[in-house]
């Protein structure tokens, strides 16, 4: 049964009522099964994706289960352009009906020269990825997104279904109890492309100035940011500010 529209001051707890029971009925069940769930109760589930590293499994299940899913992709104007050729390829071997593009209309105002990122990279991020997401986001009940709990310390107790913290919106994490090698392994399963750039070192992948490769005994996500504290880029947070208490942030 679709999500209904809870008066203002009810909506917060209605959320979390239909997170609750959703998690709890779904503990045990597949990523398969999350998906159909979240899109049965979520009104408008978008899947946002960044066709990274890992993306194409995450893009393969959804599009198994509903291929006319809005699928949102933020080309930050950044990237590697193996992602740009890897994100088109992707989409028409999938069969992906619905694919939205979408780019900061405000990076000539604030960044022209396109060094935002050395100065301010919390800044950048928000410019070129945060905020044109929270935009488009505007128009739908809620995302799936690709987060797993192994990824980081502020991932641990995520769960398949939690409310967007500040906003009306449920995220969907189908993912989130896969262990590192599930997605290598379905991907090898169903034959799937993989990133070119996966096999040159990078296992997580972003924008190309801000993206390094890693070594075999260095964490996956050591190539992102790399010598800073910056693990994030903020799509996971309320309005570009970061949340640090549990599994939204």
């Amino acid at each position: 049964m679709p999500l209904d529209h809870p008066a203002p001051q009810a909506e917060d707890q209605a959320l979390t009522a239909v997170v609750e029971r959703l998690n709890d009925q779904l503990r045990h069940h597949s990523a398969t099964d999350v998906l159909c769930a979240g899109f049965e109760a979520v009104p408008d589930l978008a899947l946002v994706s960044s066709f990274g590293a890992e993306s194409v499994a995450l893009l393969h299940l959804t599009a198994m289960v509903n291929r006319d899913a809005p699928v949102i992709f933020i080309d930050t104007e950044m990237l590697f352009a193996e992602t740009l050729v890897y994100q088109q390829e992707v989409a028409e071997r999938l069969g992906l009906r619905n694919l939205r593009i979408i780019r900061s209309d405000r990076i000539a105002q604030q960044d022209l020269d396109g060094t935002l990122h050395q100065r301010d990279t919390d800044a950048c991020c928000a410019l070129r990825k945060t905020q044109p997401l929270q935009n488009a986001l505007e128009q739908h009940g809620g995302w799936i997104t690709g987060r797993k709990r192994f990824q980081s310390g502020r991932r641990a107790d995520l769960e398949f279904f939690e409310v967007e913290r500040g906003t009306s919106r449920i995220k969907v994490n189908p993912l989130a109890y896969w262990q590192p090698g599930d997605v290598a392994d379905y991907i090898a399963e169903n034959r799937l492309p993989r990133h070119p750039l996966v096999a040159k070192g990078y296992p997580s992948l972003g924008c190309a100035p801000c993206t390094s490769p890693v070594t075999a005994d260095e964490d996956p996500r050591a190539g992102r940011w790399r010598n800073s504290d910056k693990d994030e880029c903020g799509i996971h947070f309320v309005k570009g500010k970061m949340i640090r208490t549990g599994a939204s942030s």
